[in-house]
């Protein structure tokens, strides 16, 4: 077996994600402790909490981008600090604010992207052209990347994802710039992937999407993992309500009406 075989060999049974005592500080901040999660293969994870609580230093860990950590992350079997070129083989991922080289057209972006997985020219090709059939841009191939709006980018960023049939896929704020239908169609092919026995890993702030699309959420709060299980678990635990009460619930907020009402009270003062 050549090491690229023995690289994206398939992994053992057990969990696609797996984080045991996860932390990272940066100098005297804590950003996580000590969290410990099991992600199921082929399930839609919601992986939400409040700005700062510690969401993109836990993707960021397990694709690759953070190398030094406390604690033991496992991607497909692999370990994120041992072997994070066979986790790179595994995975896509889709960031909320990603950059690309404006000046190549669709159809370079998706070749230089499809090569750098070691892909053939007619693998990236069909590929990338059964994606963006699907997302209304096959008339746009030879578009630059620079001349697109911000929804038509995200779905060149989900067909480049996509393009080597990732294990688990990592997605922030998958349908940011999407139009209504667009979104519709994101989140079908999302349940569908599940449905294949991929595995999603989504980071969003918009907690009707979660509720609807997630087959299991985790709520990380103040650098850990305070709540996780199915929104019907989540439910009985904190006493029913929306995803986003109980988001509030657990992260401790709550209170919205009377700041906003303070707040106008503030301002008429200072106008009147």
């Amino acid at each position: 077996m050549t090491s690229t075989d023995s690289d994206t060999a398939p992994s053992p049974a057990g969990p696609a994600i797996s984080l045991r005592g996860l932390g990272k500080s940066y100098g005297s901040k804590r950003v996580l402790a000590d969290v410990d999660l099991d992600v199921p293969r082929g399930t839609i994870l919601g992986y939400i909490g409040p700005n700062g609580a510690g969401k993109s230093t836990t993707v960021k860990i397990l694709v690759g981008m953070i190398a030094e950590f406390d604690g033991e992350a496992r991607v497909c079997g692999h370990d994120v600090r041992t072997e994070s070129s066979a986790v790179k083989a595994r995975i896509g991922y889709v960031p909320e604010n990603a950059v690309l080289y404006e000046a190549l057209t669709i159809a370079e972006t998706l070749m230089f992207i499809g090569r750098l997985h070691s892909l053939d020219d007619e693998q990236i090709r069909q590929r990338g052209e059964a994606y963006l059939e699907a997302f209304e841009l096959i008339d746009r191939l030879d578009e630059r990347v620079g001349a697109l709006s911000k929804g038509m980018r995200q779905k060149v960023l989900v067909t480049a994802a996509l393009l080597h049939e990732p294990d688990v896929l990592f997605v922030d704020e998958p349908l940011s710039g999407l139009d209504v239908n667009a979104s519709l169609l994101m989140k079908e092919l999302l349940r569908a992937l599940a449905d294949a026995g991929r595995t999603i890993f989504y980071c969003s702030h918009v907690m009707d999407v979660v509720e609807r699309v997630c087959d299991r959420i985790a709520i990380i709060h103040d650098g850990g993992i305070a709540a996780q299980g199915t929104y019907a678990e989540l439910s009985e635990q904190v006493h029913g309500g929306s995803l986003e009460a109980i988001f509030a619930n657990v992260t401790k907020g709550g209170g919205e009406r009377e700041r906003v009402a303070a707040l106008l009270s503030r301002l008429a003062d200072k106008t009147s």
